[in-house]
């Protein structure tokens, strides 16, 4: 099993990353009741080899990456984070892909992350009242500008991929995939991914942990002497060479449980199992 991946062809990074949406406080609003253990679960996934961490200017919003900048992880690793959505005080998540907000957010997260370059920046969701090039416009000039250095997707179909592709190289694409929720059209979008060398970055891997659909799981959980939520992130790994999955939490010990899941090695079988539950 291939174990890093080149981000945008050029950002190694092994394949089993964190996201710091959970850093967050409840309904990801606001900061955590206890903010060293935010730092101290970041801090614990740069000790572990974790490389690759994945926010958002909405977690928060602004928190996540505060806490990440805090704890030390845009000179460690490289962070992904993303704009194109709203939050209300209540929770709601809104799409807003106008090309002035993606520009004015970019630099707000630029100054979050203390960064000059954000390694990879992702267009959250689609705006169905904005034009989907024109959002994705945004992010190109972004990059020809210097203040991106790869672009990335998030909740697209292969349609809108295609339709990025014209505008600039797509370096990821993240959309919602797990053992117990794999529907044809992220099917579709994956194998694009594939095609075109584009890093799939699946959210819910745990599939929030609700894996009771999965036939066979507890079984080959039991035989690797693992839970069925390491069996699940073993399964995206072993699923694609360009998966790079990003199991989010806010414990020291989930997440050292996490990063252990990356050492089972799934059989052909046991994939098969899996793959037909």
């Amino acid at each position: 099993m291939q174990e890093t991946f080149d981000i945008g062809g050029d950002l190694t990074v092994n394949r089993l990353g964190f996201g710091a949406m959970r850093l967050c406080g409840d309904g990801i609003i606001g900061a955590p009741d206890d903010e060293a253990n935010a730092r101290a679960v970041v801090e614990r996934a740069l000790e572990l080899g974790v490389d690759f961490i994945d926010t958002a200017d909405s977690y928060g919003p602004g928190t996540s990456e505060r806490l990440l900048r805090e704890a030390g992880a845009p000179a460690e690793a490289v962070v992904a984070t993303k704009a194109g959505l709203l939050r209300e005080a209540g929770g709601d998540w809104l799409p807003h892909g106008a090309p002035d907000y993606i520009r004015n957010q970019a630099l707000v997260s630029r100054d979050r992350l203390g960064v000059d370059t954000i390694d990879l920046y992702q267009f959250h969701r689609p705006d169905p009242d904005t034009d989907f090039a024109e959002s994705v416009q945004a992010f190109a000039e972004l990059k020809d500008e210097g203040f991106v250095r790869h672009v990335g997707l998030s909740n697209v179909t292969v349609d809108q991929l295609e339709q990025a592709r014209e505008v600039v190289e797509v370096a990821t694409v993240q959309n919602q995939y797990n053992v117990a929720h794999r529907p044809e059209a992220d099917e579709r979008v994956l194998d694009a991914c594939e095609e075109y060398d584009i890093g799939f970055i699946p959210w819910y891997p745990l599939a929030a942990g609700d894996l009771d659909s999965v036939g066979g799981i507890d079984a080959i959980a039991e035989r690797h002497d693992a839970t069925p939520h390491q069996i699940a992130l073993a399964w995206t790994l072993h699923r694609s060479e360009v998966m790079l999955p990003i199991p989010g939490t806010s414990s020291v010990d989930h997440l050292e449980a996490n990063v252990a899941a990356g050492d089972i090695e799934l059989s052909d079988e046991e994939m098969a199992r899996l793959d037909a539950a």
